[in-house]
C-alpha cells in the first residue's frame, strides 16, 4: 500500500453512516493515518455521535484508536451562532483531549462580527489547555463566507496560540477568493486542509451549494476544481482531510470501498 508523504485523514462526513469506532477501523483498513469524528451535527437534526454522553462508545472508540494506530485529527462541528456559550463545550474538549485530537472544525453563523469574534476567542481559550486548535472553515452561505472574512475573524479574536483557518477545496472554489489570499495566510494558522472535487458549474442557490457540500462531492480529478492550484498555495506537508460525501455512489461502493476510492484519488492528485 502506498504511503503518502503527508498525513491523510478520513473525514467523518465521507462515511457518516459509521459510528466512531467503525470510522477508525475503516480508516485503518483503507490506509489513512488519521480520521475525524463528528460529535455534533452540522445542522439541527443532522447525524452525529455525541461521545460526550456515551461512555461505552467513547471507550470503544479509544480502544480502536489504540489498536489500529490511526490518530484522531479533528472533531466536528462547533457552530458559532448568536447563542454560543463556550462553557457548554467543556466536555466536548475533554473528549477531544482524551482521544488525542488536534483540531476542532468550526463554522461561523453569527452575523454580528464583534460578537462572533468574542465567541471564537472564547472557544480558543477553552480549547487551548486541551491542546486543541479551533479552525474556522469559511463557507459561502455562512457569516464567514471567504478567505478574507476568515482572516478578519481570526485577527479580531486575537488568539494566535491555537487559532486556525481551514481551507476546503469545495468552499474555496465556490467563494471566488483569489489564490493569492490563500497563499498569504500565515503558516501558523494552517493546521489542515480538506480535499474533494465538484462540478465546474456553481449552483446558483444556497440550497444547491449546501446540497453539493453535504451530498454530492466528487473524487479529486473528476470535477472542475483546480485542487492542484489550491494545494500549491498551501504548505507542502500540510495534513489533508479527505471529505467526499456522495449519497448515491458511496452506498454502492460501501464505506470501505468508498474510503479507498477517495484515498486513491487523493494520492493520484498528489502525484
Amino acid at each position: 500500500m502506498i504511503r503518502p508523504l503527508r498525513p491523510l485523514s478520513l473525514a467523518h462526513l465521507t462515511v457518516l453512516e459509521l459510528a466512531p469506532p467503525q470510522v477508525i477501523e475503516t480508516a485503518a483498513a483503507a490506509g489513512y493515518s488519521h480520521a475525524g469524528i463528528r460529535l455534533l451535527p452540522s445542522a439541527p437534526g443532522g447525524l452525529a455521535y455525541p461521545l460526550m454522553d456515551d461512555p461505552a462508545l467513547l471507550r470503544e472508540t479509544r480502544r480502536r484508536l489504540d489498536d489500529s494506530g490511526v490518530k484522531l485529527f479533528d472533531l466536528e462541528i462547533v457552530r458559532l451562532d448568536e447563542r454560543f456559550d463556550a462553557r457548554t463545550y467543556q466536555r466536548f474538549c475533554e473528549v477531544g483531549a482524551e482521544l488525542g485530537a488536534h483540531s476542532i472544525l468550526v463554522g461561523g453563523d453569527d452575523r454580528e462580527p464583534p460578537r462572533l469574534a468574542q465567541s471564537y476567542a472564547a472557544l480558543c481559550e477553552l480549547a487551548r489547555p486541551y491542546g486543541l486548535h479551533p479552525s474556522i472553515e469559511f463557507m459561502p452561505w455562512t457569516a464567514v463566507p471567504d478567505v478574507a472574512s476568515a482572516l478578519r475573524l481570526v485577527e479580531a479574536a486575537g488568539r494566535p496560540a491555537n487559532a486556525g483557518i481551514l481551507v476546503d477545496a469545495l468552499h474555496w472554489a465556490r467563494c471566488y477568493s483569489p489564490l493569492a489570499q490563500v497563499a498569504a495566510l500565515p503558516r501558523e494558522l494552517l493546521h489542515y486542509a480538506q480535499v474533494c472535487d465538484a462540478p465546474a458549474q456553481v449552483p446558483d442557490t444556497v440550497e444547491g451549494l449546501i446540497h453539493t457540500a453535504r451530498c454530492e462531492r466528487l473524487l479529486p480529478g473528476e470535477g472542475g476544481i483546480d485542487i492542484q492550484a489550491m494545494l500549491s498555495a498551501l504548505p507542502p506537508a500540510l495534513p489533508l482531510s479527505v471529505e467526499i460525501p456522495h449519497h448515491v455512489r458511496a452506498p454502492i461502493a460501501g464505506p470501505l470501498g468508498w474510503a479507498r476510492q477517495a484515498r486513491e484519488a487523493t494520492l493520484r492528485l498528489l502525484g
